[in-house]
């Protein structure tokens, strides 16, 4: 933490949304760790691996940061940094979103149709809400989703 603090990366005011009490949520104003019980379980997020196949528009920049942000948004999540890299002309593009709730990452690979796509938020964002908008976004023919709680308590 030390050297993410000399680099100034560390950032003492949490986002708005990680203090929206959701359905399913217990959530305490006066906690600081933002970490979330649901159904007994505690923990500190929820990270989606989302592998899209037959998806279009993988190569476009633009586009895929209009995706995403998109996807942020409609899980409830602040955006904080984008940054996406065109490897060349029709090539594929690798980016991050950065959010105060974690991040949502993407690679793809336009040559075969495939995206992976990483999304992992904490507090009261719920990750399986930006689904939506990136199927509409890409129009997969096929999704693959796994999911893992990240930093399981007990």
């Amino acid at each position: 933490m030390n050297a993410l603090t000399r680099l100034g990366m560390v950032s003492d005011s949490p986002s708005e949304a990680q203090t929206i009490d959701r359905p399913g949520t217990e959530c305490s104003e006066d906690r600081k760790d933002y970490f979330v019980e649901r159904n007994g379980v505690k923990f500190a997020g929820t990270h989606l691996l989302v592998d899209l196949w037959g998806a279009s528009r993988l190569d476009d920049p633009d586009h895929i940061d209009a995706a995403l942000r998109a996807a942020a948004e409609a899980a409830g999540a602040t955006i904080l940094h984008g940054h996406f890299h065109h490897f060349s002309p029709n090539g594929g593009v690798s980016g991050v979103l950065v959010l105060a709730e974690s991040h949502i990452s993407i690679h793809t690979w336009p040559e075969r149709d495939y995206a992976a796509i990483d999304i992992f938020m904490c507090g009261a964002c719920d990750p399986y809400d930006s689904i939506p908008a990136i199927k509409r976004a890409f129009q997969p023919e096929r999704v693959l989703l796994g999911e893992q709680k990240r930093g399981m308590v007990g």
